[in-house]
């Protein structure tokens, strides 16, 4: 089997920039989930300099390419959390929307990794995900 490339239509152009949302790869039946950053469909940055609400809309991205695989939060095993000059009220701000991301799923392992910068200035974060299909 080949890697499968899932790039839903309701989010922005990604292989325009030379990656797909996820990648479903075999044996093993993972999905990698290229990081998502505050980015709605147009390309928009949601959130401006508000850490919060980028992290939100990351997590969104993360939810509408694992609905588009049929795939949910409970099925995701491993985060990374890129923040751009981390402190530790950055942490703060994005905890809780992390946590609503999780609701009653217990979270998988996250690494949260403080970055000098990202893809574009205005990104203040990124998150990425490996998920695994129900066997």
């Amino acid at each position: 089997m080949t890697a499968k490339r899932i790039n839903p239509e309701s989010l922005y152009n990604s292989v325009q920039y030379g990656f797909s949302h996820a990648v479903e790869s075999a044996p093993g039946r993972l999905l990698h989930l290229s990081g998502q950053v505050a980015w709605d469909k147009d390309m928009t940055v949601v959130g401006g300099d508000d850490i919060a609400l980028q992290a939100r809309q990351c997590l969104a991205n993360l939810k509408t390419v694992l609905a588009e695989a049929g795939l949910g939060v409970e099925d995701i095993v491993r985060i990374r959390t890129y923040v751009v000059d981390h402190d530790v009220e950055k942490l703060q701000a994005v905890g809780p929307e992390l946590g609503a991301f999780w609701g009653d799923v217990t979270p998988a392992a996250n690494t949260w990794i403080g970055v000098q910068a990202l893809a574009l200035p205005d990104f203040m974060i990124e998150i990425e995900a490996t998920a695994v299909f129900p066997s």
